[in-house]
């Protein structure tokens, strides 16, 4: 198939994207055309979202062989005689619609499948899913009607050994594979994929799931910053959420009491990790979250579409 592959998590780099670069020789070892195209830096947490009167540019990158230490400008400039990824200043949806858009590989033929991933961290369960830029680029894909896979990784701890990461990246191959071929598809309907990242992934059992509806329990998931404190390294404080996310009793989202009633506040994200893992908890099997919890993969369709809740109909009278 030739495979078009976009993320959230931005370039090869070992502290904020260490898969795309594993994922995409997987698929090309497996026979695949892969074409690439990424945000040019971190993007998670942002849904489907376009950046509004913003222009985009898009540069072309030569990955490394290998997965960096930390991403090379020299690397992303240097044309080694293959096709080059594309990096792009923008969303990962944005990224979706500038690949599908017959802009940079329509040489290459007709795209077969979308593939954003695989993200750096689980993507199960509501409050998760629909911050995903992962998924949010899969959504994107899928409205603009081709067919699309968001994968996601679950780590259990910031190890990322070699060969863990390559059997969950074979595990990702073998499951997109499958669904391109026996999958229902259509009608906006697209798969969210979690894989665990755990040796063995390729002998557990493989899951159809839903997705977990769940909350955050306590209000905002923001937590307060003294005044001179500025955030202004996208990496820097995905890693941070990253080792937070590692750590499943980890508490985030709490306050610092003001001094001042009307003084300017400075806040950072930091989403309550343990809400969700007691959801799962507390919902039992059957929901994504559960499946990869007990180490399986999570298979769960979903639809393009903010679906209606019940079948409303006829006048509304205030």
């Amino acid at each position: 198939m030739h495979i078009l592959v976009t993320n959230d998590d931005g370039p090869p780099n070992a502290e904020s994207s260490p898969y795309v670069l594993p994922f995409v020789r997987t698929l090309e070892a497996a026979g695949h055309t892969v074409s690439v195209i990424l945000p040019d830096t971190q993007r998670s947490w942002i849904g489907k979202a376009h950046i509004v009167g913003q222009d985009v540019k898009a540069t072309h990158y030569w990955p490394p062989t290998e997965n960096p230490d930390v991403h090379s400008e020299t690397a992303s400039s240097h044309d080694d005689g293959s096709h080059p990824w594309i990096l792009v200043n923008s969303t990962p949806a944005s990224c979706a619609q500038l690949g599908l858009g017959q802009l940079f590989f329509q040489e290459r033929g007709k795209i077969d499948l979308v593939i954003s991933g695989p993200n750096y961290g689980r993507n199960t369960t509501a409050v998760f899913a629909l911050s995903s830029g992962t998924l949010g680029a899969a959504l994107e894909a899928a409205v603009c009607g081709y067919r699309a896979i968001a994968v996601s990784f679950a780590f259990f701890d910031r190890k990322n050994i070699p060969d863990v990461v390559a059997e969950s990246c074979e595990q990702a191959v073998r499951v997109c594979e499958y669904l391109a071929k026996n999958g229902t598809w259509g009608d906006g309907r697209l798969f969210s994929v979690n894989v665990p990242l755990r040796k063995g992934v390729k002998d557990a059992k493989v899951m159809w799931t839903k997705m977990l509806q769940n909350e955050w329990r306590k209000g905002a998931c923001f937590q307060e910053l003294p005044e001179t404190t500025t955030v202004d390294d996208p990496a820097a404080e995905e890693a941070q959420l990253r080792r937070q996310e590692s750590s499943e009793g980890a508490e985030s989202g709490t306050a610092t009491p003001s001094s001042s009633k009307w003084r300017h506040r400075h806040f950072k994200w930091a989403p309550r990790f343990t809400d969700v893992y007691e959801a799962v908890l507390h919902a039992g099997p059957g929901s994504d979250g559960w499946a990869v919890k007990e180490g399986e993969t999570s298979i769960t369709a979903i639809k393009a579409n903010f679906m209606h809740a019940e079948p409303l109909e006829g006048e509304v009278k205030l």
